[in-house]
């Protein structure tokens, strides 16, 4: 196994967030680590804020993978063609979004947000998502929007 180390990086970096960024799904989003805040080069690291009965819109990461873990709350997670497939995550749980994969979590909670810690294998602040359209693939389809 070969390490490498960032020639650049000596010290130890501490990201305090301070602004709030909207996310590409008009999520509230707490910039953490990336390439620009701490000099990363192949991964990012934020808090992601789900407000009560938030629905992103459905997506997909065409080059990445995303991992995820829910401090707080509960998420549905509609995925795969045409939305069709569902699990519903909770506080303590770990999810591993493969790249490519359609995916729309919403909030299932209409008064409390869902605080979610969020990494990716790219260090990019803003990751980059390409909109999915349910209804291309499948004429009746489930999308998260019941």
């Amino acid at each position: 196994m070969t390490i490498s180390i960032n020639p650049k990086q000596t010290e130890l970096v501490v990201v305090r967030p301070d602004p709030q960024t909207l996310t590409d799904h008009r999520l509230p989003n707490f910039v953490g680590l990336s390439a620009t805040t701490a000099g990363t080069t192949g991964i990012a690291m934020e808090l992601v804020i789900l407000p009560p009965g938030a629905i992103a819109k459905p997506h997909y990461h065409p080059q990445h993978e995303t991992v995820l873990y829910l401090l707080k709350g509960r998420v549905e997670v509609c995925y795969g063609k045409a939305l069709k497939q569902s699990k519903v995550c909770e506080a303590g749980d770990f999810v591993f979004t493969p790249p490519g994969v359609p995916h729309q979590p919403r909030n299932l909670s209409t008064t409390e947000p869902v605080y979610i810690i969020t990494a990716r294998n790219d260090a990019d602040e803003q990751e980059e998502t390409v909109p999915y359209d349910p209804t291309f693939e499948e004429e009746n389809n489930h999308d998260c929007n019941h």
